[in-house]
Protein backbone atom coordinates (compact mmCIF):
# COMPACT_ATOMS: atom_id res chain seq x y z
CA UNK A 1 0.00 0.00 0.00
CA UNK A 2 0.89 4.00 -0.25
CA UNK A 3 4.04 4.42 1.81
CA UNK A 4 3.45 8.33 1.94
CA UNK A 5 4.91 11.37 4.28
CA UNK A 6 3.48 12.70 6.39
CA UNK A 7 3.23 16.21 5.50
CA UNK A 8 3.79 16.81 1.38
CA UNK A 9 5.44 19.60 -0.51
CA UNK A 10 2.91 21.45 -2.64
CA UNK A 11 4.86 23.71 -4.56
CA UNK A 12 7.52 22.95 -7.14
CA UNK A 13 9.36 26.51 -8.30
CA UNK A 14 12.68 26.97 -10.13
CA UNK A 15 14.00 23.33 -9.72
CA UNK A 16 12.93 23.02 -5.81
CA UNK A 17 10.37 21.70 -3.87
CA UNK A 18 8.59 24.38 -1.06
CA UNK A 19 6.20 23.78 1.47
CA UNK A 20 3.46 26.02 1.50
CA UNK A 21 1.30 27.46 4.52
CA UNK A 22 -2.42 26.45 3.30
CA UNK A 23 -2.65 23.06 4.29
CA UNK A 24 -4.75 20.53 1.68
CA UNK A 25 -5.89 17.70 3.03
CA UNK A 26 -6.53 14.71 1.27
CA UNK A 27 -8.93 12.01 1.38
CA UNK A 28 -9.41 8.48 0.06
CA UNK A 29 -13.01 8.19 -1.28
CA UNK A 30 -13.00 4.75 -1.06
CA UNK A 31 -12.51 4.57 3.05
CA UNK A 32 -13.01 8.58 3.43
CA UNK A 33 -10.09 8.49 5.57
CA UNK A 34 -6.95 10.74 5.59
CA UNK A 35 -4.33 10.52 2.55
CA UNK A 36 -1.90 13.07 3.44
CA UNK A 37 -1.47 16.81 4.29
CA UNK A 38 -0.34 18.99 1.02
CA UNK A 39 1.27 22.05 2.26
CA UNK A 40 -0.33 24.19 -0.63
CA UNK A 41 0.19 27.38 -1.55
CA UNK A 42 -1.58 31.28 -1.65
CA UNK A 43 -1.49 33.54 -4.26
CA UNK A 44 1.72 35.07 -3.32
CA UNK A 45 3.54 32.09 -4.07
CA UNK A 46 1.54 31.90 -7.49
CA UNK A 47 3.87 35.28 -8.40
CA UNK A 48 6.70 33.84 -7.70
CA UNK A 49 6.00 30.99 -10.13
CA UNK A 50 4.87 32.87 -13.02
CA UNK A 51 8.49 35.05 -12.57
CA UNK A 52 10.65 31.87 -12.22
CA UNK A 53 8.86 30.42 -16.00
CA UNK A 54 9.30 34.20 -17.17
CA UNK A 55 12.93 34.09 -16.70
CA UNK A 56 13.33 30.30 -18.08
CA UNK A 57 11.63 31.61 -21.06
CA UNK A 58 14.26 32.92 -23.05
CA UNK A 59 16.48 30.01 -23.24
CA UNK A 60 13.44 27.48 -22.81
CA UNK A 61 11.75 29.03 -26.24
CA UNK A 62 15.54 28.97 -27.74
CA UNK A 63 15.72 25.19 -28.10
CA UNK A 64 15.19 23.23 -30.92
CA UNK A 65 11.96 20.67 -31.40
CA UNK A 66 14.73 18.26 -30.89
CA UNK A 67 15.92 19.14 -27.58
CA UNK A 68 12.42 19.27 -26.17
CA UNK A 69 11.60 16.16 -28.21
CA UNK A 70 14.17 14.59 -25.94
CA UNK A 71 13.31 15.44 -22.21
CA UNK A 72 9.24 14.89 -23.33
CA UNK A 73 10.09 10.87 -23.74
CA UNK A 74 12.22 10.93 -20.59
CA UNK A 75 9.04 11.94 -19.27
CA UNK A 76 6.87 9.45 -20.66
CA UNK A 77 10.04 6.98 -19.59
CA UNK A 78 9.66 8.21 -16.37
CA UNK A 79 6.04 7.44 -15.74
CA UNK A 80 6.54 4.16 -17.75
CA UNK A 81 9.24 3.20 -14.87
CA UNK A 82 6.63 4.44 -12.03
CA UNK A 83 3.59 2.94 -13.56
CA UNK A 84 2.82 0.71 -10.26
CA UNK A 85 3.18 3.83 -8.29
CA UNK A 86 1.08 5.67 -10.06
CA UNK A 87 -2.05 3.35 -11.04
CA UNK A 88 -2.21 2.57 -6.86
CA UNK A 89 -1.95 6.88 -6.50
CA UNK A 90 -4.50 7.33 -9.00
CA UNK A 91 -7.27 4.37 -7.44
CA UNK A 92 -6.20 5.57 -3.74
CA UNK A 93 -6.47 9.24 -4.27
CA UNK A 94 -9.62 9.57 -7.06
CA UNK A 95 -11.18 6.20 -6.10
CA UNK A 96 -11.13 4.85 -9.45
CA UNK A 97 -10.72 0.92 -10.35
CA UNK A 98 -7.14 -0.61 -10.77
CA UNK A 99 -8.41 -0.93 -14.55
CA UNK A 100 -9.07 2.35 -15.14
CA UNK A 101 -6.14 3.69 -13.60
CA UNK A 102 -3.82 1.59 -15.75
CA UNK A 103 -5.75 3.33 -18.85
CA UNK A 104 -5.09 6.75 -17.82
CA UNK A 105 -1.43 6.12 -16.70
CA UNK A 106 -0.42 4.58 -20.68
CA UNK A 107 -2.28 8.03 -21.81
CA UNK A 108 -0.14 9.57 -20.28
CA UNK A 109 2.73 8.10 -21.70
CA UNK A 110 1.16 7.76 -25.32
CA UNK A 111 0.42 11.85 -25.27
CA UNK A 112 4.25 12.31 -23.77
CA UNK A 113 5.54 10.39 -26.76
CA UNK A 114 3.10 11.79 -29.04
CA UNK A 115 4.51 15.40 -28.62
CA UNK A 116 7.64 14.19 -28.40
CA UNK A 117 7.57 13.07 -31.92
CA UNK A 118 5.59 16.39 -33.49
CA UNK A 119 7.92 18.59 -31.48
CA UNK A 120 10.62 16.77 -33.68
CA UNK A 121 8.83 17.94 -36.56
CA UNK A 122 8.93 21.34 -35.77
CA UNK A 123 12.63 21.88 -36.43
CA UNK A 124 11.96 21.45 -40.13
CA UNK A 125 8.61 23.16 -40.38
CA UNK A 126 10.38 26.35 -38.92
CA UNK A 127 10.67 29.18 -41.95
CA UNK A 128 8.67 27.36 -44.30
CA UNK A 129 8.57 29.67 -47.38
CA UNK A 130 4.85 31.05 -48.50
CA UNK A 131 3.22 31.38 -51.83
CA UNK A 132 2.81 35.41 -52.83
CA UNK A 133 0.90 36.53 -55.70
CA UNK A 134 4.10 39.18 -56.44
CA UNK A 135 7.27 38.02 -57.44
CA UNK A 136 8.84 41.34 -55.74
CA UNK A 137 8.69 39.71 -51.93
CA UNK A 138 9.34 36.46 -50.20
CA UNK A 139 7.92 35.54 -47.27
CA UNK A 140 8.19 32.63 -44.55
CA UNK A 141 6.18 31.62 -41.66
CA UNK A 142 7.36 30.73 -38.41
CA UNK A 143 5.46 29.39 -35.33
CA UNK A 144 6.73 30.31 -32.10
CA UNK A 145 5.92 29.53 -28.57
CA UNK A 146 3.59 32.11 -26.86
CA UNK A 147 4.84 32.70 -23.97
CA UNK A 148 4.42 31.57 -20.18
CA UNK A 149 1.16 29.07 -19.92
CA UNK A 150 -0.99 28.71 -16.59
CA UNK A 151 -2.68 25.08 -16.57
CA UNK A 152 -5.83 24.34 -14.33
CA UNK A 153 -6.48 20.66 -14.07
CA UNK A 154 -9.77 18.97 -12.62
CA UNK A 155 -10.00 16.19 -10.48
CA UNK A 156 -11.49 13.46 -12.50
CA UNK A 157 -8.60 12.66 -14.74
CA UNK A 158 -5.47 13.41 -12.55
CA UNK A 159 -2.22 13.40 -15.07
CA UNK A 160 -4.23 12.93 -18.22
CA UNK A 161 -5.56 15.85 -18.35
CA UNK A 162 -2.51 17.16 -17.33
CA UNK A 163 -0.18 15.30 -19.72
CA UNK A 164 -2.74 16.70 -22.50
CA UNK A 165 -2.02 20.50 -22.02
CA UNK A 166 1.45 20.05 -20.47
CA UNK A 167 2.77 18.09 -23.52
CA UNK A 168 2.06 20.13 -25.83
CA UNK A 169 3.23 23.23 -23.98
CA UNK A 170 6.52 22.00 -23.65
CA UNK A 171 6.97 20.99 -27.16
CA UNK A 172 6.08 24.12 -28.49
CA UNK A 173 8.37 25.78 -26.15
CA UNK A 174 6.13 27.15 -24.00
CA UNK A 175 7.53 27.46 -19.30
CA UNK A 176 4.09 26.56 -17.50
CA UNK A 177 2.91 27.01 -13.95
CA UNK A 178 0.68 24.43 -13.24
CA UNK A 179 -2.05 24.00 -10.80
CA UNK A 180 -3.25 20.60 -9.77
CA UNK A 181 -6.91 19.93 -8.45
CA UNK A 182 -7.00 20.58 -4.75
CA UNK A 183 -8.92 17.10 -4.55
CA UNK A 184 -6.64 14.42 -5.74
CA UNK A 185 -3.05 16.48 -6.25
CA UNK A 186 -1.30 13.06 -5.46
CA UNK A 187 -1.04 11.72 -8.84
CA UNK A 188 -0.35 14.96 -10.11
CA UNK A 189 2.74 15.23 -7.33
CA UNK A 190 4.01 12.37 -8.34
CA UNK A 191 4.09 13.53 -12.21
CA UNK A 192 5.81 16.09 -10.81
CA UNK A 193 8.18 14.45 -9.21
CA UNK A 194 8.91 12.84 -12.31
CA UNK A 195 9.88 15.51 -14.29
CA UNK A 196 11.72 17.08 -11.73
CA UNK A 197 14.07 13.99 -12.24
CA UNK A 198 14.72 14.58 -16.22
CA UNK A 199 16.54 17.51 -16.13
CA UNK A 200 14.32 20.45 -17.51
CA UNK A 201 16.07 23.43 -17.40
CA UNK A 202 15.01 25.48 -13.67
CA UNK A 203 11.83 27.36 -14.23
CA UNK A 204 10.67 25.48 -17.61
CA UNK A 205 7.96 23.58 -15.09
CA UNK A 206 6.40 24.74 -12.33
CA UNK A 207 3.97 23.34 -10.12
CA UNK A 208 1.32 25.40 -7.40
CA UNK A 209 -1.46 23.50 -5.54
CA UNK A 210 -3.84 25.22 -3.90
CA UNK A 211 -7.87 25.79 -3.78
CA UNK A 212 -9.26 27.80 -7.21
CA UNK A 213 -9.46 31.01 -5.18
CA UNK A 214 -6.34 31.38 -3.80
CA UNK A 215 -4.17 29.79 -6.83
CA UNK A 216 -6.00 29.25 -9.60
CA UNK A 217 -7.88 33.21 -9.59
CA UNK A 218 -4.82 34.55 -9.55
CA UNK A 219 -2.91 32.53 -11.98
CA UNK A 220 -5.71 33.31 -14.56
CA UNK A 221 -5.49 37.28 -13.84
CA UNK A 222 -1.47 37.92 -13.88
CA UNK A 223 -0.69 39.52 -16.75
CA UNK A 224 2.54 38.11 -17.20
CA UNK A 225 0.83 34.77 -18.38
CA UNK A 226 0.18 34.43 -21.95
CA UNK A 227 -2.49 31.57 -22.52
CA UNK A 228 -4.40 29.88 -19.81
CA UNK A 229 -5.49 26.58 -20.49
CA UNK A 230 -8.47 25.27 -18.19
CA UNK A 231 -10.23 22.16 -18.04
CA UNK A 232 -13.63 21.77 -15.13
CA UNK A 233 -16.70 23.00 -14.56
CA UNK A 234 -18.85 25.73 -16.95
CA UNK A 235 -19.37 28.27 -14.05
CA UNK A 236 -15.60 27.85 -12.73
CA UNK A 237 -15.07 28.67 -16.72
CA UNK A 238 -16.71 31.65 -17.17
CA UNK A 239 -14.90 32.94 -13.99
CA UNK A 240 -11.25 31.93 -15.65
CA UNK A 241 -12.40 33.66 -19.19
CA UNK A 242 -13.75 36.45 -16.78
CA UNK A 243 -9.90 36.83 -15.10
CA UNK A 244 -8.42 36.33 -18.40
CA UNK A 245 -10.32 39.10 -20.49
CA UNK A 246 -8.86 42.10 -17.58
CA UNK A 247 -5.60 41.31 -19.58
CA UNK A 248 -6.57 39.86 -23.02
CA UNK A 249 -4.93 36.90 -22.56
CA UNK A 250 -5.65 33.35 -24.58
CA UNK A 251 -7.56 30.83 -23.30
CA UNK A 252 -8.27 27.68 -24.00
CA UNK A 253 -11.37 26.23 -22.45
CA UNK A 254 -13.24 22.33 -22.03
CA UNK A 255 -16.11 22.57 -20.00
CA UNK A 256 -19.33 20.23 -19.54
CA UNK A 257 -21.47 17.83 -21.77
CA UNK A 258 -24.54 16.60 -21.83
CA UNK A 259 -24.05 14.03 -24.38
CA UNK A 260 -26.32 11.33 -26.24
CA UNK A 261 -25.95 7.98 -27.39
CA UNK A 262 -28.25 7.12 -30.48
CA UNK A 263 -29.26 3.27 -30.59
CA UNK A 264 -30.60 2.98 -34.01
CA UNK A 265 -33.15 0.43 -35.37
CA UNK A 266 -30.60 -2.02 -36.60
CA UNK A 267 -28.22 -2.02 -33.68
CA UNK A 268 -27.03 -4.56 -31.99
CA UNK A 269 -28.51 -4.56 -28.63
CA UNK A 270 -25.70 -6.51 -26.95
CA UNK A 271 -23.44 -3.97 -28.20
CA UNK A 272 -25.49 -1.02 -27.59
CA UNK A 273 -26.36 -1.88 -23.57
CA UNK A 274 -22.05 -2.26 -23.40
CA UNK A 275 -21.55 1.28 -24.89
CA UNK A 276 -24.28 2.85 -22.65
CA UNK A 277 -23.26 1.16 -19.40
CA UNK A 278 -19.47 2.58 -20.54
CA UNK A 279 -20.61 5.65 -21.72
CA UNK A 280 -22.48 6.61 -18.53
CA UNK A 281 -20.68 4.43 -15.81
CA UNK A 282 -16.81 4.26 -16.79
CA UNK A 283 -15.23 6.30 -13.64
CA UNK A 284 -18.68 6.77 -12.08
CA UNK A 285 -19.89 8.78 -14.21
CA UNK A 286 -17.24 11.35 -13.25
CA UNK A 287 -16.52 12.68 -16.87
CA UNK A 288 -17.70 15.80 -19.39
CA UNK A 289 -17.91 12.86 -22.10
CA UNK A 290 -20.57 10.84 -20.43
CA UNK A 291 -23.37 10.26 -22.60
CA UNK A 292 -25.98 10.30 -19.92
CA UNK A 293 -28.42 10.60 -22.28
CA UNK A 294 -29.26 7.36 -24.18
CA UNK A 295 -32.01 7.88 -26.89
CA UNK A 296 -33.22 5.09 -28.44
CA UNK A 297 -35.26 3.52 -31.54
CA UNK A 298 -38.66 2.52 -30.93
CA UNK A 299 -38.94 -1.16 -31.83
CA UNK A 300 -35.61 -1.98 -29.23
CA UNK A 301 -36.89 -0.11 -26.36
CA UNK A 302 -38.03 -2.16 -24.44
CA UNK A 303 -35.68 -4.98 -24.87
CA UNK A 304 -32.86 -3.08 -24.70
CA UNK A 305 -34.26 -1.44 -21.36
CA UNK A 306 -34.46 -4.76 -19.54
CA UNK A 307 -31.00 -5.37 -20.98
CA UNK A 308 -29.59 -1.80 -19.54
CA UNK A 309 -31.06 -3.04 -16.06
CA UNK A 310 -29.60 -6.42 -16.19
CA UNK A 311 -25.92 -5.26 -16.87
CA UNK A 312 -26.09 -2.16 -14.18
CA UNK A 313 -27.63 -4.22 -11.31
CA UNK A 314 -24.98 -6.43 -12.71
CA UNK A 315 -21.81 -3.61 -12.18
CA UNK A 316 -19.83 -4.29 -9.01
CA UNK A 317 -19.27 -1.10 -7.32
CA UNK A 318 -16.76 -1.36 -3.89
CA UNK A 319 -12.68 -1.27 -3.16
CA UNK A 320 -10.72 -0.08 -6.79
CA UNK A 321 -8.15 -2.52 -5.54
CA UNK A 322 -10.47 -5.95 -5.00
CA UNK A 323 -10.70 -8.05 -7.74
CA UNK A 324 -13.66 -7.78 -10.26
CA UNK A 325 -14.64 -4.41 -9.04
CA UNK A 326 -16.10 -2.29 -11.94
CA UNK A 327 -16.75 1.01 -10.59
CA UNK A 328 -15.58 2.77 -7.46
CA UNK A 329 -16.19 5.94 -5.38
CA UNK A 330 -17.39 9.06 -5.93
CA UNK A 331 -14.53 11.39 -5.53
CA UNK A 332 -15.27 12.65 -2.35
CA UNK A 333 -18.54 13.90 0.18
CA UNK A 334 -19.68 17.01 -1.43
CA UNK A 335 -19.90 15.31 -5.22
CA UNK A 336 -21.71 12.18 -3.54
CA UNK A 337 -24.25 14.87 -1.82
CA UNK A 338 -24.50 16.35 -5.48
CA UNK A 339 -25.21 13.40 -7.20
CA UNK A 340 -27.67 12.32 -4.59
CA UNK A 341 -29.52 15.89 -4.97
CA UNK A 342 -29.69 15.01 -8.48
CA UNK A 343 -31.77 11.54 -8.39
CA UNK A 344 -34.12 13.34 -5.61
CA UNK A 345 -34.83 16.03 -7.68
CA UNK A 346 -35.71 13.91 -10.70
CA UNK A 347 -37.94 11.97 -8.70
CA UNK A 348 -39.54 14.38 -7.46
CA UNK A 349 -39.98 15.86 -11.24
CA UNK A 350 -41.91 13.21 -12.31
CA UNK A 351 -38.82 10.49 -13.79
CA UNK A 352 -39.43 7.17 -13.03
CA UNK A 353 -36.16 5.00 -11.53
CA UNK A 354 -35.61 1.81 -13.30
CA UNK A 355 -32.73 0.86 -10.42
CA UNK A 356 -29.32 1.81 -8.89
CA UNK A 357 -29.09 5.26 -7.14
CA UNK A 358 -28.76 4.18 -3.93
CA UNK A 359 -25.61 3.36 -1.82
CA UNK A 360 -24.49 -0.68 -2.09
CA UNK A 361 -25.31 -2.49 0.90
CA UNK A 362 -21.58 -4.17 0.95
CA UNK A 363 -20.13 -0.20 1.57
CA UNK A 364 -20.65 1.07 4.71
CA UNK A 365 -17.76 3.41 4.31
CA UNK A 366 -16.70 5.14 1.05
CA UNK A 367 -18.57 7.64 -1.21
CA UNK A 368 -20.08 4.77 -3.63
CA UNK A 369 -23.17 4.84 -5.62
CA UNK A 370 -25.07 2.26 -7.63
CA UNK A 371 -25.50 2.84 -11.34
CA UNK A 372 -28.71 4.72 -11.67
CA UNK A 373 -31.41 4.07 -14.62
CA UNK A 374 -33.98 6.37 -15.22
CA UNK A 375 -36.96 6.87 -17.67
CA UNK A 376 -39.73 8.59 -18.61
CA UNK A 377 -37.37 11.75 -17.56
CA UNK A 378 -39.10 15.29 -18.98
CA UNK A 379 -37.32 16.84 -20.71
CA UNK A 380 -37.25 20.18 -18.99
CA UNK A 381 -36.08 18.66 -15.82
CA UNK A 382 -32.44 19.30 -14.71
CA UNK A 383 -31.81 15.39 -14.62
CA UNK A 384 -32.07 15.66 -18.60
CA UNK A 385 -30.24 18.99 -19.39
CA UNK A 386 -27.55 19.37 -16.95
CA UNK A 387 -24.30 17.55 -16.50
CA UNK A 388 -24.75 15.26 -13.14
CA UNK A 389 -21.01 14.07 -12.99
CA UNK A 390 -22.36 10.64 -11.57
CA UNK A 391 -23.49 7.48 -12.45
CA UNK A 392 -26.76 8.30 -14.08
CA UNK A 393 -28.24 7.46 -17.07
CA UNK A 394 -31.47 8.74 -18.80
CA UNK A 395 -32.93 6.53 -21.57
CA UNK A 396 -35.43 7.89 -23.98
CA UNK A 397 -37.34 6.46 -27.03
CA UNK A 398 -37.71 7.76 -30.32
CA UNK A 399 -39.78 7.78 -32.87
CA UNK A 400 -37.56 8.65 -36.23
CA UNK A 401 -34.23 9.35 -37.30
CA UNK A 402 -34.72 12.73 -37.60
CA UNK A 403 -36.27 12.51 -33.82
CA UNK A 404 -33.36 11.50 -32.23
CA UNK A 405 -31.20 14.04 -33.90
CA UNK A 406 -32.93 16.60 -33.28
CA UNK A 407 -33.03 15.41 -29.11
CA UNK A 408 -29.00 14.93 -29.23
CA UNK A 409 -28.50 18.22 -30.74
CA UNK A 410 -31.00 20.02 -28.40
CA UNK A 411 -28.55 20.99 -25.59
CA UNK A 412 -26.10 23.93 -24.30
CA UNK A 413 -23.27 21.47 -25.01
CA UNK A 414 -21.70 19.50 -27.98
CA UNK A 415 -18.96 17.71 -27.16
CA UNK A 416 -19.26 14.09 -28.19
CA UNK A 417 -21.85 11.50 -28.91
CA UNK A 418 -22.05 8.38 -29.76
CA UNK A 419 -24.22 6.62 -32.36
CA UNK A 420 -25.12 2.57 -32.74
CA UNK A 421 -26.21 0.84 -35.74
CA UNK A 422 -25.45 -1.95 -38.16
CA UNK A 423 -26.06 -0.05 -41.24
CA UNK A 424 -22.50 1.77 -41.06
CA UNK A 425 -23.68 4.12 -43.93
CA UNK A 426 -26.29 5.19 -42.42
CA UNK A 427 -24.82 5.18 -38.94
CA UNK A 428 -22.13 7.69 -40.32
CA UNK A 429 -24.97 10.01 -41.53
CA UNK A 430 -26.25 10.50 -38.22
CA UNK A 431 -22.85 10.98 -37.11
CA UNK A 432 -22.23 13.76 -39.61
CA UNK A 433 -25.77 15.61 -38.28
CA UNK A 434 -24.38 15.51 -34.75
CA UNK A 435 -23.28 18.91 -33.20
CA UNK A 436 -20.10 17.72 -31.39
CA UNK A 437 -16.51 17.40 -31.50
CA UNK A 438 -15.97 13.81 -31.23
CA UNK A 439 -18.70 10.92 -32.19
CA UNK A 440 -18.00 7.08 -31.92
CA UNK A 441 -19.89 4.68 -34.13
CA UNK A 442 -20.32 0.92 -32.38
CA UNK A 443 -16.94 1.87 -30.58
CA UNK A 444 -16.08 2.85 -26.64
CA UNK A 445 -15.37 6.31 -25.55
CA UNK A 446 -11.41 5.43 -27.26
CA UNK A 447 -9.16 8.35 -27.44
CA UNK A 448 -6.50 9.00 -29.07
CA UNK A 449 -3.55 11.45 -28.93
CA UNK A 450 -3.74 11.85 -32.79
CA UNK A 451 -7.31 13.06 -32.63
CA UNK A 452 -8.39 16.16 -31.25
CA UNK A 453 -10.45 16.96 -28.20
CA UNK A 454 -13.43 19.06 -27.89
CA UNK A 455 -16.59 20.46 -28.85
CA UNK A 456 -18.95 22.60 -29.87
CA UNK A 457 -21.06 25.16 -28.16
CA UNK A 458 -20.57 25.90 -24.21
CA UNK A 459 -18.58 22.80 -24.42
CA UNK A 460 -14.97 24.33 -25.22
CA UNK A 461 -13.29 27.63 -26.45
CA UNK A 462 -9.97 25.35 -28.73
CA UNK A 463 -9.06 21.93 -29.13
CA UNK A 464 -6.27 19.48 -27.16
CA UNK A 465 -4.36 16.81 -28.73
CA UNK A 466 -3.55 16.00 -32.36
CA UNK A 467 -1.85 18.98 -33.88
CA UNK A 468 -4.14 21.53 -32.34
CA UNK A 469 -3.52 20.88 -29.24
CA UNK A 470 0.02 21.70 -29.77
CA UNK A 471 -0.81 24.60 -32.42
CA UNK A 472 -2.78 26.64 -29.03
CA UNK A 473 0.18 27.10 -27.44
CA UNK A 474 2.18 28.80 -30.54
CA UNK A 475 2.14 31.86 -32.46
CA UNK A 476 1.56 32.05 -35.91
CA UNK A 477 4.75 35.15 -36.96
CA UNK A 478 5.16 36.07 -41.49
CA UNK A 479 8.23 37.78 -42.07
CA UNK A 480 7.67 39.40 -45.41
CA UNK A 481 10.67 40.69 -47.43
CA UNK A 482 11.17 42.42 -50.49
CA UNK A 483 13.33 40.96 -52.66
Amino acid sequence: MLNLPQVLPGIYIDGTWLQGNQPLNVVNPSTEQPLALVAGADHEVVGQAVAAAQQAFAGWSATTGAERAGYLRAIASGVQARRERLIELQSSNNGKPLFEAAIDVDDVIATFAYYAELAEALDAKQDSPVALPSEDFTARLRREPCGVVGLIVPWNFPMVTTAWKLAPALAAGCCVVLKPSEVTPLPELELAAIIAQCGLPKGVFNLVCGTGLAVGAPLAADPRIARISFTGSNAVGVQVMQRAAETVKGVSLELGGKSSLLVLEDADLDLAVELASGGGFFNAGQMCSATSRVLVADALFESFLERLKARAESIKVGDPFADGTEMGALVNQAQYQRVLGHIDRGLNAGARLVCGGQRPENTPHGYFLRPAVFTDVPLDSALWCEEIFGPVLCVRRFGSEAEAIARANDSEFGLVASVVGGDVANAERVANALQAGLVWINAPQVIFPQAAWGGYKQSSIGRELGPWGLQAFQEIKHVIRAV
